[in-house]
């Protein structure tokens, strides 16, 4: 690697990588990627009968580009099953760029890319008697179905992929020991997941000199505030753009180094 440029540890899913990379060479900065994430597209029972009343939603909610993917995937015809009526909520602009691209019209984009920035979005709707579709993987926060059935909608969740750690951690332990030896300048989070399985492969004896570095001589940023309180809570100091997206994170980054 060149000693001249800024790397940055990248944790993301392999398959979000390129964008990210690119970003940083954009920058002049060199990317070294060790996912510690891994999505797997699922076609659960639960996604099979969300499909299934797709001609009853009034709402239908998408958090993640994965989960328009893994439905696009396994039931490439739905949009023909589709309430005509039925109204389309994304979190985060990138969602709602694929959305459209699948001829998905958008009517909700919640200024704060979170569960409780689009939550502040239906509180001006009456969800009373409505039904609420949300594909997601289920280990996602309770968040933001509690609160729409809070708001008196009926929500429907369909696992549309899994959130895995990879099988193959020879990467991640290999930024694990960059982390220690201060070889890399800064890393990067886009999600808890990302964060609780990089600390899966820390061996105890790794733990607190892992903690320290990431405080005080590697930059930690998150892509936002969920992210940053999953970092909180292993008391590594972190920052986060006002904005939360991956473009926003790394320009941050690299305003700080």
């Amino acid at each position: 690697m060149e000693t001249d440029k800024k790397i940055i540890g990248i944790t993301r899913p392999s398959n979000r990588v390129p964008d990210i990379v690119n970003l940083i060479e954009s920058y002049n900065g060199e990317a070294f990627v060790a996912s510690t994430l891994e999505l797997k597209l699922f076609n659960s029972n639960s996604l099979k009968n969300l499909i299934s009343k797709l001609d009853e939603l009034d709402w239908l909610i998408f958090t993640s580009v994965t989960s328009l993917e893994s439905i696009f995937k396994f039931y490439p015809d739905f949009l023909d099953d589709l309430n005509s009526k039925c109204q389309i909520a994304v979190i985060g602009h990138k969602t709602a760029e694929v959305a459209i691209n699948y001829k998905l019209p958008v009517d909700i984009i919640p200024e704060n890319y979170t569960a409780e920035g689009l939550l502040e979005e239906f509180e001006n709707i009456d969800l009373k008697n409505k039904i609420i579709g949300i594909p997601r993987t289920f280990s996602a926060r309770a968040t933001l179905p509690e609160g729409l059935n809070d708001m008196g909608g009926t929500v429907l969740l369909g696992e549309t992929y899994k959130s895995v750690l990879p099988k193959d951690t020879g990467k991640i332990e290999l930024l694990i020991e960059m982390i220690i030896n201060n070889e890399i300048d800064a890393i990067t989070f886009t999600s808890p997941l990302t964060v609780t399985n990089l600390f899966e492969v820390v061996k105890e004896d790794q733990k607190d000199e892992v903690i320290m570095n990431l405080s005080k001589n590697i930059l930690t940023v998150s892509i936002g505030p969920i992210t940053g309180k999953t970092l909180d809570k292993f008391n590594i100091r972190n920052i986060y753009p006002e904005t939360f997206t991956v473009k926003d994170m790394i320009k941050l980054t690299f305003e700080k180094l």
